[in-house]
């Protein structure tokens, strides 16, 4: 098993536009993944206590090893070079914001089909809620709820994410059109699921959960909750390699919401940059999450997308390459806005 980290690296003081540009050539700064932030400051962390800011300069000219290793997986290169909107389509009764809105096969195409024609580069489709004290759903249902949704948007030239955690709802979405599986158990549901991953050979998301849907927030506790979910994914990304999976087919996802309080919510919101040392992509799903509602006092879910959109300009700033979003819309506008920075060669 892979051990913790002995030191986690996070890049902070994050720029955007001209800004990241000029500093970059001056070499006071770093890209993130090769994208659109850039990254002036780094913090140090360790289990003991370590807290330890440096200069982009300090870190860049460092002859530690690790910190090297964790620098060139920061600023490795790593698609997509822009903010990618996945649009939420749950083929299901009960998910927590949109349960029932598109439980059978024409209303979920027709409103995906209206996710793509807002702008989503990607396309989610679930058929099992997995939000805190959903049932579990049976292989048939679940095939019977996205098969024919993905067969119905094989036309539609636009990436297929299949939201599942079984390997059976894999092989058959994959077969049906899909691009991308997300699993929120990060292939460890069933002892197939990482097998089957590595036999479709499409782009999976790794995601952090604790406990089941049933019972994952009855007290959830963590040492330190980003470091926990730091190792937790360091070590499905070994896992995935030792299989023979690229790390470059890996998108991590630290769960916002899944087996976390408000408090690990918004640690883990406040340090995602932390998860670009381990050298994937990384997906944020916050949209219209319950931690929005409690700090906003928003008890209903379709009401908090100004608070979803504010998590995800958070997350772009942070070099976030993934967005799993209900209003694809609002957040493609607000994408808009903070990639439409100023250049030196722009006119009025």
């Amino acid at each position: 098993m892979t051990q913790s980290a002995s030191i986690y690296v996070r890049p902070d003081g994050c720029l955007i536009g001209q800004a990241a540009i000029d500093a970059v050539a001056a070499k006071k700064a770093g890209m993130i993944a090769g994208g659109w932030s850039a990254y002036s400051l780094v913090e140090l962390l360790d289990r003991n206590g370590r807290h330890e800011w440096l200069t982009y300069e300090q870190f860049s000219q460092s002859r530690d090893s690790e910190l090297n290793r964790q620098r060139q997986n920061i600023e490795l290169a790593k698609a997509p070079q822009t903010p990618q909107i996945m649009g939420i389509v749950n083929v299901t009764p009960d998910s927590f914001s949109d349960g029932g809105d598109f439980g059978n096969t024409a209303s979920a195409v027709e409103h995906a089909k209206l996710l793509i024609g807002e702008g989503a580069d990607i396309i989610d489709i679930g058929g099992e809620s997995t939000r805190p004290g959903a049932r579990q759903v049976s292989v048939d249902e679940e095939l019977a709820r996205v098969v024919p949704v993905i067969k119905a948007m094989a036309d539609a030239q636009t990436l297929i994410s299949i939201d599942t955690r079984k390997p059976q709802i894999m092989q058959a979405a994959v077969s049906a059109g899909a691009n991308i599986i997300n699993d929120v158990t990060a292939l460890e549901f069933s002892p197939d699921s990482l097998p089957m991953a590595k036999q479709l050979a499409v782009r999976v998301v790794l995601m952090h959960s604790a406990g089941t849907p049933e019972t994952m927030q009855d007290n959830p506790d963590y040492d330190n909750v980003v470091l926990d979910i730091y190792d937790y994914l360091a070590r499905r990304i070994a896992a995935c390699k030792a299989l023979g999976i690229k790390r470059s087919s890996l998108i991590i996802d630290p769960g916002i919401g899944f087996g976390k309080t408000l408090k690990h919510n918004l640690e883990l919101i406040d340090r995602l940059a932390v998860f670009h040392s381990l050298g994937a992509s990384i997906l944020l799903g916050a949209s219209r999450k319950t931690f929005i509602g409690k700090i906003t006092g928003e008890s209903y879910p379709k009401m908090r997308d100004a608070g979803s959109l504010a998590v995800a300009a958070k997350a772009i700033l942070q070099g976030v390459q993934y967005l799993r979003v209900h209003n694809v819309e609002q957040t493609v506008q607000a994408r808009a806005i903070l990639m439409a920075y100023p250049m030196k060669n722009m006119g009025s």
